[in-house]
């Protein structure tokens, strides 16, 4: 399980200011963030190969990125463009858009018609090699791993799978452990953040109502290898700021993910 961070906050810096900063956090890559204004956006995809391999030349992976939050479907041209610059790149996993919830639509009509444009990502993904991947992202529909299913359960794993929000989860009220039962083998990645249930708002690592040993302790047991993207997306406490905040926040999972795979081989004995 590689500990990785979603570049979205760090948007000011170029390639070698990213590789620094990583190496500043101990961390083992990026979850790279491929929006309009960033080091690598929908705008200059040609240069993402490029940025992938000086990452790697500085010991950092890039399995994962993420899209626009309106890239849905693949009618859209720019998600070929993207397929066509991971494949490039070698980076395997992207995480999608986000399909949004309205009250006025009928809710299996509108899963149907979300599964017809994933069946679509199904197959350009598998073209490409790719795993297309839909996050747990409270508000939206497949906010949760439960209705995530409804989404992409029989689509081929090796094309359409999930990412999982602990962060989110605490707002639906899923169980970590109970959501990666429902997705089982259709999970590739997870998203860290803390989230606090009463104030609906995402919180420092540690400070918020997930249960993190009961998250990474099931993810050791189901023997998941996939990444893991601090997201690091907290409310920043009065006096502080995010940049003062991120390495404890890192330090917290890289200590959380440890302490899970230290229990998982003492209990075998290893």
């Amino acid at each position: 399980m590689r500990l990785i961070l979603f570049s979205k906050f760090l948007q000011g810096l170029d390639v070698p200011g990213l590789i620094a900063k990583a190496q500043e956090l101990g961390l083992e890559g990026y979850d790279l963030c491929v929006r309009p204004g960033y080091v690598v956006g929908p705008e200059n995809l040609r240069d993402l190969p490029g940025a992938v391999a000086a990452f790697r030349r500085a010991g950092l992976d890039v399995p994962l990125i993420t899209a626009p939050t309106d890239l849905q479907s693949t009618e859209d041209p720019r998600a070929a463009a993207y397929l066509t610059a991971m494949r490039d790149a070698g980076v395997g996993l992207i995480k999608i858009g986000y399909f949004g919830f309205n009250r006025r639509r009928d809710y299996w009509a509108e899963v149907e018609r979300i599964r017809a444009a994933l069946a679509g990502w199904a197959d350009l993904a598998t073209r490409a090699g790719i795993t297309a991947l839909y996050h747990t992202h409270s508000g939206d529909v497949g906010q949760n791993a439960s209705a995530l299913m409804h989404l992409i359960h029989g689509l081929d794993p090796a094309a359409v799978a999930g990412y999982l929000d602990p962060g989110h989860l605490v707002f639906c009220g899923e169980p970590f452990p109970f959501a990666a039962a429902v997705v089982a083998g259709q999970l590739r990645a997870v998203a860290l953040k803390d989230g606090h249930r009463g104030r609906r708002h995402f919180v420092p690592a540690g400070q918020g109502d997930v249960d993190w040993p009961a998250v990474f302790d099931t993810l050791v047991e189901r023997g998941f290898d996939g990444p893991l993207s601090v997201h690091a997306e907290y409310e920043t406490p009065p006096g502080q700021d995010f940049a003062s905040l991120l390495p404890a926040e890192v330090a917290f999972f890289r200590d959380a993910r440890d302490r899970a795979v230290g229990r998982a081989q003492q209990a075998s004995g290893g």
